[in-house]
């Protein structure tokens, strides 16, 4: 389980975090700066959805995206 989405990878992540979340915008994606926690806040705020469905789609895009990193 990953305590933060790969802060270190986020310069490549991050477009396809828009593309997971086009709602999140250009700012957002600026100050979650591969910060998991504020990725998940910042996911509840624009979709109006549940922490622990945030967490769980999430953790799929980490293992989608990261593997076993």
């Amino acid at each position: 389980m990953h305590c933060q989405l790969v802060e270190g990878n986020w310069m490549e992540l991050k477009s396809k975090v828009r593309e997971m979340w086009g709602h999140l915008t250009d700012d957002d994606v600026d100050v979650i700066a591969g910060k998991r926690e504020v990725l998940i806040g910042r996911i509840k705020e624009r979709y109006g959805r549940t922490a622990d469905e945030v967490t769980a789609e999430v953790e799929q895009f980490d293992r989608s995206h990261l593997g076993d990193a």
